[in-house]
């Protein structure tokens, strides 16, 4: 009989396999990459032709080794590594590693890893797409030049440790630029107008908002406007100037993708990226559910695609006519608008199988694990049932020249809101109308209800919100944003506090210098046109090695440039006056995880070290003491008074040392302005330059 040898990635896929084939079948694991550059160079012969020098991974010589005795019992060896291009160049340097005959070997594929799943790709084995490795050469080869030539500069300019990254560079600019634009963002006032009415023959009363005109929509911009809508509508006759009835379809949405679930799972359930990566994997490769053994229930998770098989979709129609009824079936599918390109090699994120509820595997997951099957499961679900459908009332209230307008919704159908809702889904508004309003409708005005606002500058990134950002951008793949966020995080170039992402001092001086010497390797899209090269590449439009010798000149150029002409952060043993306790040294500057230290010089003899407060020239507002550079435990900085705790000032924001001429609080520095640190004030002005003081 023949002897077959199958070579996964994950032990976890051997388990779950090894049942669904016979007996002369060996299920094996490569656990993931067996080959890879060496990390004591950079492993790219740049004089000929960049051809990449691969040696086998420290501490996979004996799994190589027992896999070669597989390989040499079995009459085919069937490489099942993952479906996307990792994936292909992990079988293509398995082959190479296990020195695999062409007519031995073949490539296998499953995008779900069930029984069907993987007879059906035994019966339809292939080569090893060389499209599909040289993408993925290309991006490895692209990243190791990046780091290995960028990195020894931050080593030398900053402190050994930090790096460099095609993708977290510029992942790391773009939290920067938000950060300040969130430090130079100026609040500017507003005020909302409500009316509440009262409907004659009615007891529930109505609440209107002010809308501006009968002809154009205004925005009370300070008090002195309120004041004068007030003084003109206190006199008006309120009268109703039209009712429009109305039907709103909220389609429901598409299945999740790579990007879509680790967004959903950072709000929905507060998952990291990482975090949800790694129990969808679990849940992909399997999990022991009682009475079947172990079996994978989501699709392979890696994928930017919102497809769904046709077997797939017509078990979840056939699904939810079952359990909801046939009127909540959708019609057709619905499918993702999009300019960019993507990579359709599978489905979207789904449950393997629909009947599978996760009420019925709850005993049989972690709380995590089902949490995030639950997600995965209602989201697919959902995608494939009917619209909510909405009645819409629009009141248009009239006050002399002035507008009100009260809009309400309810439900008439809850379609596939019956099954899941999003997260960011508006809530409904929780004013009722009053049933029967109509132009004859007769108001009295019961009182008025004004509430001062400021503009609020943008949000801090999230996990989720980058991993939005990134993927708009067309930076990265979904197998690189929860690797790219992880490592920005790592290196401590940020800080993750209460959901948000802050840039730390060393963040900040990394970004500047990638910015002021490697602009091109920063910029959005000379990064998104890069991924485009390599999507080429995987159509086999271009060759790889075209893409890597069209850049590494000018990498290489702006290395040497950087290395002659780079001043260097002057941070490390910096003399300060700060004098040793224990041993009457002069403490000196260092740099540290979470940015500036005193330690003392006498290091290993003396280990004294103390928190570096940095004075930055302006006195307390409170106490007149020092102001000086904080952290916070994680290292995001703020400004603080050096009599901390006996004094409580801080601000995000560098205080002035002016005070505000109109109210006399103390003022702070945002972009080039000089703001009054109280909202309600509102004082701005300009930040005189050098040659005005």
């Amino acid at each position: 009989m023949a002897h077959y040898l199958v070579i996964v990635e994950s032990p976890t896929k051997v388990k779950t396999i090894k049942k669904f084939l016979g007996k002369n079948y060996t299920v094996a694991a490569s656990n993931g990459h067996v080959r890879d550059l060496p990390k004591s160079q950079l492993g790219i012969d740049v004089e000929h032709d960049y051809e990449p020098k691969y040696i086998t991974i420290r501490g996979k010589g004996e799994i190589l080794a027992n896999l070669r005795k597989e390989a040499k019992k079995a009459d085919k060896v069937y490489l099942a590594t993952d479906p996307d291009r990792e994936g292909e160049a992990i079988s293509w340097h398995l082959a190479a590693a296990l020195k695999l005959d062409q007519g031995k070997m073949q490539r296998i594929t499953f995008n779900e890893i069930t029984k069907n799943a993987v007879k059906a790709s035994l019966k339809s084995p292939r080569d090893i797409d060389m499209n599909l490795v040289d993408a993925q050469q290309a991006r490895r080869v692209l990243d190791r030049m990046v780091g290995y030539r960028i990195s020894p500069l931050l080593w030398a300019k900053v402190k050994r440790g930090l790096s460099a990254g095609r993708v977290q560079s510029v992942a790391l600019r773009i939290i920067a630029d938000r950060e300040e634009e969130i430090n130079a963002f100026i609040p500017k006032e507003y005020w909302t107008l409500d009316v509440i009415l009262k409907v004659k023959g009615e007891k529930r009363p109505l609440t209107a908002k002010f809308y501006g005109t009968q002809n154009e929509k205004l925005t009370i911009e300070s008090k002195e406007e309120l004041d004068k809508i007030l003084q003109k509508v206190e006199k008006e006759e309120f009268v109703i100037t039209d009712v429009k009835k109305g039907e709103r379809l909220r389609k429901p949405p598409l299945p999740f993708t790579t990007s879509t679930l680790q967004q959903e799972a950072a709000k929905v359930l507060n998952f990291g990226t990482q975090k949800t990566m790694r129990i969808a994997q679990q849940l992909y490769e399997g999990v022991d559910i009682k009475g079947s053994g172990t079996v994978g229930i989501i699709t392979y998770l890696r994928t930017d695609s919102t497809r769904i098989s046709e077997e797939a979709d017509a078990n979840a129609r056939e699904y939810i006519a079952q359990t909801y009824g046939k009127d909540f079936v959708a019609f057709q599918e619905q499918m993702k608008k999009t300019e960019k390109k993507i990579q359709d090699a599978h489905e979207a994120i789904r449950p393997t199988d629909i009947s599978r509820t996760p009420a019925s595997l709850k005993d049989s997951l972690s709380r995590d694990q089902f949490r995030l099957y639950q997600l995965i499961w209602k989201r697919f679900t959902a995608s494939r049932m009917q619209p909510a459908k909405y009645e819409t009332t629009s009141v248009k209230i009239g006050a002399g020249d002035y507008r009100f307008n009260v809009a309400t919704s309810k439900v008439v159908f809850e379609g596939f809101r019956c099954v899941y809702t999003e997260s960011d889904e508006e809530k409904e508004t929780s004013n009722v109308l009053v049933n029967g309003l109509s132009t004859d409708s007769v108001l009295t005005k019961e009182s008025f209800e004004t509430k001062q606002h400021f503009t609020q500058p943008p949000s801090h990134y999230t996990e989720a919100t980058l991993v939005k950002t990134l993927e708009e951008l067309g930076i990265g793949r979904p197998s690189t944003y929860a690797p790219t966020i992880s490592t920005i995080l790592g290196r401590r170039y940020i800080v993750k506090e209460a959901k948000n992402l802050y840039i730390t001092e060393i963040g900040e001086v990394v970004n500047n210098i990638m910015k002021q010497s490697f602009p091109s390797i920063v910029d959005v899209n000379f990064t998104a046109n890069m991924e485009g090269l390599l999507d080429m590449v995987e159509e086999g439009k271009i060759g790889w090695k075209n893409v890597i010798e069209n850049f590494y000149p000018d990498l290489d150029e702006a290395v040497n440039i950087a290395e002659k002409e780079l001043q260097s952060v002057k941070i490390e043993d910096e003399v300060t006056d700060v004098v040793c306790e224990e041993c009457g040294r002069n403490m000196v500057i260092k740099y540290g995880p979470h940015g500036k230290f005193l330690a003392c010089p006498g290091f290993p003899e003396c280990r004294n070290t103390k928190p570096y407060l940095e004075k930055i020239g302006v006195p307390c507002p409170l106490c007149g003491k020092d102001v000086v550079i904080r952290k916070t435990k994680k290292g995001r900085k703020y400004y603080g008074c050096e009599n901390n705790p006996e004094c409580e000032f801080m601000s995000w924001q560098k205080p002035s040392t002016e005070s505000c001429p109109q109210c006399g609080k103390y003022m702070v520095e945002k972009g080039n302005k000089l703001v009054c640190s109280d909202e309600q004030c509102g004082y701005v002005r300009n930040l005189k330059t050098n040659d005005e003081k």
